[in-house]
C-alpha cells in the first residue's frame, strides 16, 4: 500500500509545507483536506473520491473548496466526505456559505456519528473520539485482502489508555501528530495537541511496524523540528517524519 504525503504541517502553510492532507490512491481515499489537496488530482486512480475528516478545523478542512478544480482535471464517479454530523454540518454551513465560497461542490455529506464500522470499497473503518477542542476522531483503515492496517491520529492530546493501544495494537502505519516539543508539553495539552515524549509514549503502547510523525508546527522549520532520537528511543519499528511529497509504502 502507499501512502502520499499532500500536507504534513498544523494550522498554516509555510515554505516548505501544506496543511494536513494524505492520500492512499488505490483506495481512493483522502485523510482531511488542508491546503494541500491542490496536488491530488495527478494521483487519482478511482472512479471515486472518499474524503475523511479528522475535525472541522481550517487547515483540515479548507482545501475542500480546493476540489472543484481538482475534479475537474480528474473526475470521479463519486464523492463523498465523511465525518462527525457537527463537523459536516459547519462546513456546510460555513464554509461553502455563499459570502465565503459561492460555487456548489456536487458531493455527498456522510455522516459516521451512529456507524461501529463502515466499508468505502475494498476497506472496513472504524473511528474514535480524541481530546481536542470541539472534539476530532482517529480512524482505523482495514484492507482485509491485503492484511494492513493504518491508524490515523491528528489533532489530540496522545491517547494512552487500553482501549486505544488495543484498538491500534501492532497496525502497519500509525500517523500520530506531534506539534510540539517536549518544553512545550503544557501549551500542547491546552491547546489539544501532542508533544515528543507523549508521541513515544503513544507508540510504545500501540507497537506500529512504522510510525509516522505528522501535524508539524509550521514555525519549527529545522531539519527534525519534534526531537525524534526521543521517540526512536523508546520504540522498536522505523520512525519517518513526515514530508511534503513523500511517499510511504506500507
Amino acid at each position: 500500500m502507499q501512502l502520499h504525503c499532500l500536507g504534513t504541517v498544523g494550522y498554516h502553510p509555510n515554505a516548505q509545507r501544506h496543511t494536513s492532507c494524505y492520500f492512499l490512491p488505490e483506495s481512493g481515499l483522502l485523510l482531511d483536506a488542508g491546503t494541500g489537496v491542490f496536488r491530488l488530482a495527478p494521483l487519482i486512480q478511482t472512479d471515486s473520491l472518499d474524503v475523511l475528516l479528522s475535525h472541522a478545523h481550517l487547515d483540515h478542512t479548507c482545501g475542500l473548496t480546493f476540489l472543484l478544480d481538482v475534479l475537474f482535471e480528474s473526475p470521479v464517479k463519486t464523492c463523498r466526505i465523511w465525518g462527525e454530523k457537527d463537523k459536516l454540518d459547519a462546513v456546510r454551513k460555513h464554509l461553502f456559505n455563499d459570502l465565503i465560497f459561492p460555487a456548489s461542490l456536487n458531493a455527498e455529506w456522510m455522516e459516521i456519528d451512529s456507524l461501529d464500522e463502515f466499508r468505502i470499497g475494498d476497506t472496513t473503518i472504524t473511528h474514535r473520539t480524541q481530546d481536542h477542542p470541539g472534539g476530532s476522531v482517529a480512524y482505523r483503515i482495514e484492507w482485509q485482502k491485503q492484511q494492513k492496517r493504518l491508524v490515523y491520529a491528528t489533532d489530540n492530546t496522545g491517547d494512552t489508555s487500553d482501549e486505544m493501544a488495543q484498538w491500534g495494537q501492532g497496525c502497519d502505519l500509525l500517523m500520530q501528530e506531534c506539534y510540539f516539543r517536549d518544553a512545550s508539553a503544557e501549551w500542547a495539552k491546552k491547546t489539544g495537541h501532542c508533544w515528543t515524549s507523549r508521541v513515544a509514549e503513544v507508540a510504545k503502547l500501540i507497537q506500529p511496524k512504522q510510525l509516522l510523525v505528522t501535524h508539524i508546527n509550521p514555525l519549527e522549520t529545522s531539519e527534525d523540528p519534534v526531537d525524534l532520537d526521543v521517540i526512536r528511543n523508546a520504540v522498536d519499528c522505523p520512525v519517518v517524519l513526515a514530508e511534503d511529497e513523500m511517499t510511504i509504502e506500507f
